[in-house]
Protein backbone atom coordinates (compact mmCIF):
# COMPACT_ATOMS: atom_id res chain seq x y z
CA UNK A 1 0.00 0.00 0.00
CA UNK A 2 1.22 3.46 -0.90
CA UNK A 3 1.57 5.76 2.13
CA UNK A 4 0.79 9.38 1.32
CA UNK A 5 -1.34 12.32 2.38
CA UNK A 6 -3.39 14.73 0.28
CA UNK A 7 -4.46 17.97 1.99
CA UNK A 8 -7.63 19.91 1.24
CA UNK A 9 -9.78 22.59 2.83
CA UNK A 10 -13.13 24.22 2.23
CA UNK A 11 -15.42 26.82 3.77
CA UNK A 12 -19.22 26.77 3.73
CA UNK A 13 -21.35 29.76 4.73
CA UNK A 14 -25.07 29.60 5.50
CA UNK A 15 -27.61 32.12 6.75
CA UNK A 16 -30.79 31.06 8.52
CA UNK A 17 -33.73 32.82 10.16
CA UNK A 18 -33.20 30.87 13.39
CA UNK A 19 -31.42 32.58 16.28
CA UNK A 20 -27.81 31.57 17.15
CA UNK A 21 -28.93 29.68 20.28
CA UNK A 22 -31.28 27.55 18.16
CA UNK A 23 -28.54 26.79 15.61
CA UNK A 24 -26.07 25.92 18.37
CA UNK A 25 -28.64 23.63 20.01
CA UNK A 26 -29.00 21.74 16.71
CA UNK A 27 -25.37 20.64 17.22
CA UNK A 28 -25.36 20.36 21.03
CA UNK A 29 -28.58 18.41 21.67
CA UNK A 30 -28.61 14.81 20.43
CA UNK A 31 -32.34 14.70 19.68
CA UNK A 32 -32.02 17.82 17.52
CA UNK A 33 -28.81 16.61 15.83
CA UNK A 34 -30.37 13.23 15.03
CA UNK A 35 -32.90 15.08 12.84
CA UNK A 36 -30.23 16.19 10.36
CA UNK A 37 -26.88 14.43 10.92
CA UNK A 38 -26.40 11.07 9.24
CA UNK A 39 -26.37 9.33 5.92
CA UNK A 40 -28.93 9.60 3.15
CA UNK A 41 -32.22 8.04 4.23
CA UNK A 42 -32.98 4.90 2.25
CA UNK A 43 -29.33 4.57 1.19
CA UNK A 44 -27.60 4.45 4.59
CA UNK A 45 -28.71 2.68 7.76
CA UNK A 46 -27.35 3.49 11.22
CA UNK A 47 -25.31 0.78 12.97
CA UNK A 48 -24.22 2.57 16.16
CA UNK A 49 -24.23 6.05 17.70
CA UNK A 50 -22.79 7.72 20.80
CA UNK A 51 -22.91 11.42 21.67
CA UNK A 52 -21.04 13.36 24.39
CA UNK A 53 -21.11 17.06 23.49
CA UNK A 54 -18.54 18.72 25.75
CA UNK A 55 -14.88 19.71 25.44
CA UNK A 56 -13.03 16.40 25.34
CA UNK A 57 -16.26 14.52 24.66
CA UNK A 58 -16.66 12.14 21.75
CA UNK A 59 -19.28 11.53 19.12
CA UNK A 60 -19.22 8.30 17.15
CA UNK A 61 -21.52 7.38 14.28
CA UNK A 62 -21.35 4.24 12.15
CA UNK A 63 -23.67 3.27 9.34
CA UNK A 64 -23.90 0.82 6.45
CA UNK A 65 -24.37 1.92 2.85
CA UNK A 66 -27.11 -0.36 1.50
CA UNK A 67 -25.82 -0.42 -2.08
CA UNK A 68 -22.26 -1.52 -1.24
CA UNK A 69 -22.47 -2.91 2.29
CA UNK A 70 -19.54 -0.66 3.29
CA UNK A 71 -19.71 0.65 6.85
CA UNK A 72 -18.60 4.25 7.38
CA UNK A 73 -17.33 5.35 10.79
CA UNK A 74 -17.20 8.97 12.05
CA UNK A 75 -15.17 9.32 15.28
CA UNK A 76 -15.11 12.90 16.61
CA UNK A 77 -13.52 14.63 19.60
CA UNK A 78 -14.79 18.09 20.60
CA UNK A 79 -11.76 20.33 21.11
CA UNK A 80 -13.36 23.72 21.86
CA UNK A 81 -16.93 24.82 22.52
CA UNK A 82 -18.17 28.36 23.17
CA UNK A 83 -21.93 28.23 23.70
CA UNK A 84 -23.91 29.83 20.87
CA UNK A 85 -20.67 30.95 19.14
CA UNK A 86 -18.16 28.25 18.22
CA UNK A 87 -17.54 24.51 17.94
CA UNK A 88 -14.15 23.05 17.00
CA UNK A 89 -13.72 19.32 16.58
CA UNK A 90 -11.30 16.86 15.08
CA UNK A 91 -12.51 13.67 13.51
CA UNK A 92 -11.35 10.50 11.82
CA UNK A 93 -13.27 8.72 9.06
CA UNK A 94 -13.04 5.00 8.23
CA UNK A 95 -14.62 2.94 5.49
CA UNK A 96 -14.88 -0.53 7.01
CA UNK A 97 -11.46 -0.89 8.69
CA UNK A 98 -9.60 1.49 6.34
CA UNK A 99 -8.77 4.92 7.81
CA UNK A 100 -9.41 7.39 4.97
CA UNK A 101 -9.04 10.81 6.60
CA UNK A 102 -8.28 12.97 9.61
CA UNK A 103 -9.92 16.40 9.71
CA UNK A 104 -10.40 19.49 11.84
CA UNK A 105 -13.62 21.45 11.59
CA UNK A 106 -14.44 24.90 12.99
CA UNK A 107 -18.07 26.02 13.11
CA UNK A 108 -18.61 29.72 13.81
CA UNK A 109 -22.11 30.89 14.72
CA UNK A 110 -22.95 34.61 14.80
CA UNK A 111 -26.02 36.85 14.82
CA UNK A 112 -27.00 38.05 11.34
CA UNK A 113 -29.84 40.55 11.52
CA UNK A 114 -32.80 38.63 12.95
CA UNK A 115 -31.13 35.27 12.26
CA UNK A 116 -27.77 33.51 12.16
CA UNK A 117 -24.70 33.32 9.96
CA UNK A 118 -22.82 30.02 10.17
CA UNK A 119 -19.30 29.63 8.74
CA UNK A 120 -17.88 26.10 8.66
CA UNK A 121 -14.20 25.69 7.77
CA UNK A 122 -12.65 22.26 7.42
CA UNK A 123 -9.06 21.12 6.91
CA UNK A 124 -8.71 17.52 5.81
CA UNK A 125 -5.86 15.08 5.40
CA UNK A 126 -6.82 12.26 3.02
CA UNK A 127 -4.73 9.16 3.55
CA UNK A 128 -2.89 6.52 1.56
CA UNK A 129 -4.39 6.99 -1.89
CA UNK A 130 -7.94 7.82 -0.80
CA UNK A 131 -9.18 10.28 -3.43
CA UNK A 132 -11.90 12.41 -1.89
CA UNK A 133 -12.57 14.20 -5.22
CA UNK A 134 -14.65 16.83 -3.40
CA UNK A 135 -17.09 14.36 -1.86
CA UNK A 136 -16.43 15.61 1.71
CA UNK A 137 -17.35 19.17 0.76
CA UNK A 138 -20.38 17.91 -1.17
CA UNK A 139 -21.50 15.77 1.78
CA UNK A 140 -20.98 18.60 4.27
CA UNK A 141 -23.04 20.93 2.06
CA UNK A 142 -25.81 18.30 2.07
CA UNK A 143 -25.61 18.13 5.88
CA UNK A 144 -25.89 21.93 6.11
CA UNK A 145 -28.94 21.79 3.82
CA UNK A 146 -30.47 19.17 6.14
CA UNK A 147 -29.61 21.31 9.17
CA UNK A 148 -31.31 24.30 7.54
CA UNK A 149 -34.41 22.22 6.83
CA UNK A 150 -34.49 21.05 10.47
CA UNK A 151 -34.36 24.70 11.56
CA UNK A 152 -37.28 25.58 9.30
CA UNK A 153 -35.17 27.47 6.74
Amino acid sequence: MSRNVTHASFTITRRWKAKPARVFAAFADRAQKDKWFGGIKGEWEPVSRSFDFRVGGQENVSGRWKKTGVVSHFNCIYQDIVENERIICSYVMHLDDRKISVSQQCIEIAPDGEGTRLVLTEYGDYLDGYDDAGSREHGTNALMDALGASLGG
